[in-house]
C-alpha cells in the first residue's frame, strides 16, 4: 500500500512539472509570436489643448503609416497612463499591437521635470498594472524600460527579476523588451540579463564606428554581434532615430530611409524614435510611410 501510495505521488509530481514546463514553454511561444511583425512609430503623439492625446489623429495616422505597433510613453504627461487604457480598444479595432514604456530615474524626478504618472519608480507596480490591463486588452504585448542599463544601479538582476516575476504571475504571455544601447550590450550584460529579457530595443547610432546619425552601414554588423551573445531567437528591435538626439544632433531623411531599408532585413521589427509630424517633418513621415508599406 505504502510503495502504491509513493508511486502515485511521484507521478503526480512528475506530472505537476511536466504540466509547469509545457505552460512555460507556451507562454514563451505566444510571446514570441505576439512580437514578430513590429513596425511603429513611439511616442510624440498629437495632443489636444488639454494635453490630452488626440486619439482620432494618431489613429489616422498611424493608419496612414500601416504600422503593426504602436509604443506608447507614460512620460511628460498626467493623462497618459488613462489615455493609454481609452488607446488601446480603439487601437485594438485597427489591429494595432501596442508596447508602453516607462522611464527608468535618470529620466525621473528630481533629475527630470517629469516622471511616469501615477506609479513613478515603483516598477514593480508598474509591471503588475500592464500585466492587469494586458489581460484585458490583448492588444497590450510588451512594455519597456527607457535607458534600461543607464539604470543598472536599479534594475539589478535581482529586482528585474521580481519585476517580472510579478508581471508574469499575472499574465506570462506579456513581454519586457528594455531599451539597451550597442555599447552596453556586453558580455556580462547578457550573462547577467538574458535569460530575464523577451527581447531587446536597439537604438541604433552607429556605436561600433565612433557614435552617429550619419552612417546607416552598421546595423547589419551591430545586429549580428548583439544576437551572438544571446541565446538563439532573441529577438533583437532596431529603434530608428527619426526626432534629434540631444548630442548627436538631427539626422536626415535619407539616413532615416537607409537605416529604416537595413533594419527590415536584419533585425526582426523596426520603431521609429519619434512619432513624425505629418505636416511637420513630411519627409521623414513620407519615408516611414512608404518604408512599412513595402516591407
Amino acid at each position: 500500500m505504502l510503495q502504491r501510495l509513493l508511486f502515485f505521488s511521484c507521478l503526480l509530481w512528475l506530472t505537476s512539472c511536466s504540466g509547469s514546463k509545457v505552460h512555460k514553454q507556451d507562454a514563451a511561444a505566444g510571446k514570441t509570436q505576439l512580437l514578430k511583425d513590429t513596425y511603429g512609430t513611439y511616442g510624440a503623439p498629437p495632443r489636444l489643448a488639454n494635453g490630452h492625446v488626440n486619439m482620432d489623429q494618431l489613429l489616422a495616422e498611424l493608419k496612414e503609416l500601416n504600422v503593426t505597433v504602436y509604443h506608447w510613453l507614460i512620460w511628460q504627461s498626467e493623462n497618459d497612463w488613462d489615455d493609454l487604457k481609452t488607446f488601446l480598444p480603439l487601437a485594438r479595432k485597427q489591429h494595432i499591437k501596442v508596447w508602453v514604456t516607462v522611464v527608468p530615474p535618470t529620466e525621473s524626478k528630481p533629475i527630470a521635470r517629469w516622471s511616469s504618472e501615477p506609479y513613478q519608480m515603483d516598477y514593480k507596480r508598474w509591471a503588475e498594472e500592464f500585466a492587469r490591463l494586458s489581460l484585458k486588452e490583448t492588444n497590450l504585448v510588451a512594455w519597456s524600460v527607457d535607458d534600461f542599463a543607464h539604470n543598472l544601479k536599479k534594475f539589478t538582476p535581482s529586482y528585474t527579476d521580481s519585476c517580472l516575476q510579478a508581471a508574469r504571475g499575472i499574465n506570462p504571455r506579456l513581454s519586457f523588451v528594455p531599451c539597451v544601447y550597442y555599447r552596453q550590450i556586453t558580455p556580462q550584460f547578457a550573462a547577467a540579463y538574458g535569460s530575464l529579457l523577451d527581447g531587446l530595443l536597439f537604438p541604433y547610432r552607429a556605436e561600433s564606428a565612433g557614435s552617429n546619425l550619419k552612417d546607416p552601414s552598421m546595423v547589419e554588423s551591430e545586429v549580428a554581434s548583439i544576437r551572438k551573445l544571446f541565446k538563439p531567437g532573441m529577438p533583437v528591435f532596431v529603434d530608428i532615430y527619426a526626432t534629434a538626439h540631444s548630442r548627436l544632433g538631427a539626422s536626415s531623411p535619407e539616413y532615416v530611409k537607409q537605416v529604416l531599408e537595413f533594419s527590415k532585413i536584419y533585425a526582426d521589427g523596426v520603431l521609429i524614435y519619434c512619432h513624425q509630424d505629418p505636416v511637420k517633418s513630411a519627409a521623414k513621415y513620407n519615408i516611414i510611410k512608404e518604408g512599412f508599406n513595402q516591407r
